[in-house]
C-alpha cells in the first residue's frame, strides 16, 4: 500500500446504525445526509445530529434518493413499498404499496419532481408535483437490474437482460431505443455530459455508446472493453472532463478498480488505468463532483482515495468488518460512507489537503 504525502481527508462525525448501512446519499445544496440500513432504518444527520425518519421494519432498505430541488426523500426496499418524505418538514407524505414485489431500484429525474422505481419487470414513474403514477414501464426481458436519467432529464434508460432499453421523455408509449449487450445489463450510466451512456454486464465486459445515436434514434456498435476477471458490478462518470475534453469512466470488478478514457485517436477507443489496493469486493465508487477524484469503498474495510483516477492518495479507515457504501457531498469537501455492522462515517477535507485533489 503507496500513497502519496497529501493526506487530505480526517474524520469530522461517526455513529452507529442497528444493522447493515444500505445506502447513503446527500440533499443536492448539502445540508442533509440520509442513510439506511438493511433492518429498515431510515436516518437524517442534519446539523450534527441524527435524526430518525423510520425505526427498524426487519425489512430491508435498498433505495434511497433524494429529489433534485431537495424537496423530497425516497425510500424503497424489502417490503415493496416507497415512501417519500418532504425533506423539510420530515413528514411522510406518501407510501406507494407494491407489496410483494422488491423495490431495489429507485432515481430522480435530475430536472423534474418524476420517481422512477423497479417492480420485478416493470418501472413506475410517479409524479411528486400531481401525486399521481404516470407510467408503468416493461422491460419484459427480464427484473429491472439498473436504472438511471440522463442528466438533462430527458431519457431513462433500463438496465436487464440482453441490454438496456431507453425511453424517452414524455413518450413514453412509444417504443424504447435498444441498447443490445451480450448477456445481462447490471448497471448503467450515463455521462454528467450527455456525451456517453456505458452499461457494466454479466458477461465480463463494459460497453459505451455515444449519445448522438439514441437521440437520432440509430442504431450502432458501442465500444466494447472486456478482459475482466468477473462481472461489472458498479460504474461512476466523472462530472468534469480532462485535458483531452473526455470524462472518465470508472468500473470495479470482484477487488478491482478500472479507469477508462476515450482516446483522441477514435481507432484506439478507450485506454485504462488499473487501481490496484483493495483486497476484498469494491462495494461503491463515486467521483468527487468537482475535480477527477475518486473514491472507492471495499469489503476489506478501506476507502482508497484516487488522485486524478491515477495515484493512491490517502485510505480511510475506521468499521469493524467492510465498507458497504459512499457519497460525495455535493461541494466534494466532505465523504459520507457506511459500514457492513452499521457504522456510519463522515470525513472532512483538511487545510492542509487543500489541491490535492
Amino acid at each position: 500500500m503507496k500513497t502519496t504525502n497529501s493526506q487530505g481527508f480526517d474524520l469530522e462525525w461517526s455513529s452507529v446504525l442497528s444493522d447493515y448501512v444500505t445506502a447513503i446519499t446527500w440533499s443536492d445544496d448539502g445540508e442533509v445526509l440520509a442513510v439506511s440500513s438493511a433492518i429498515g432504518e431510515v436516518k437524517l444527520w442534519v446539523a450534527g445530529e441524527l435524526i430518525a425518519l423510520q425505526s427498524q421494519t426487519d425489512k430491508s432498505v435498498d433505495g434511497l434518493a433524494f429529489s433534485a430541488d431537495g424537496q423530497f426523500l425516497a425510500a424503497g426496499g424489502q417490503d415493496g413499498k416507497v415512501r417519500v418524505w418532504r425533506t423539510r418538514t420530515q413528514e411522510l407524505i406518501i407510501t406507494l404499496e407494491n407489496a410483494p414485489t422488491w423495490v431495489d431500484k429507485l432515481a430522480w429525474c435530475p430536472q423534474r419532481n418524476l420517481l422512477a422505481f423497479s417492480l420485478g419487470r416493470y418501472v413506475q414513474i410517479w409524479d411528486a408535483d400531481s401525486n399521481e403514477l404516470v407510467v408503468t414501464l416493461n422491460f419484459d426481458n427480464s427484473s429491472v437490474l439498473g436504472l438511471d436519467w440522463s442528466h438533462d432529464g430527458n431519457y431513462l434508460a433500463i438496465a436487464g437482460y440482453q441490454g438496456v432499453k431507453i425511453w424517452q421523455f414524455p413518450q413514453w408509449d412509444e417504443d424504447p431505443y435498444f441498447f443490445s449487450v451480450p448477456s445481462a445489463s447490471l448497471a448503467v450510466a450515463w455521462s454528467k455530459d450527455g456525451k456517453y451512456i456505458a452499461s457494466g454486464n454479466m458477461d465480463k465486459t463494459i460497453c459505451v455508446l455515444e449519445t448522438a445515436f439514441i437521440t437520432n434514434g440509430k442504431q450502432a456498435e458501442p465500444w466494447l472493453m472486456h478482459g475482466f476477471p468477473g462481472k461489472i458490478r458498479h460504474l461512476a462518470w466523472s462530472n468534469i472532463t480532462t485535458s483531452k475534453n473526455e470524462p472518465l469512466l470508472a468500473s470495479t470488478c470482484v477487488e478491482g478498480v478500472i479507469v477508462w478514457e476515450k482516446q483522441e485517436d477514435k481507432s484506439l477507443g478507450w485506454g485504462a488505468t488499473v487501481l490496484e489496493n483493495h483486497h476484498d469486493i469494491v462495494e461503491a465508487i463515486a467521483f468527487a463532483p468537482h475535480s477527477l477524484m475518486l473514491a472507492s469503498a471495499a469489503a476489506d474495510g478501506w476507502v482508497c482515495l484516487w488522485k486524478r483516477g491515477k495515484r493512491l492518495s490517502q485510505v480511510l479507515k475506521g468499521v469493524s468488518g467492510g465498507f458497504s457504501c459512499l457519497a460525495w457531498h455535493p461541494q466534494g469537501n466532505k465523504l459520507a460512507a457506511g459500514g457492513e455492522n452499521g457504522e456510519l462515517l463522515v470525513w472532512k477535507q483538511s487545510l492542509r489537503g487543500k489541491g490535492f485533489r
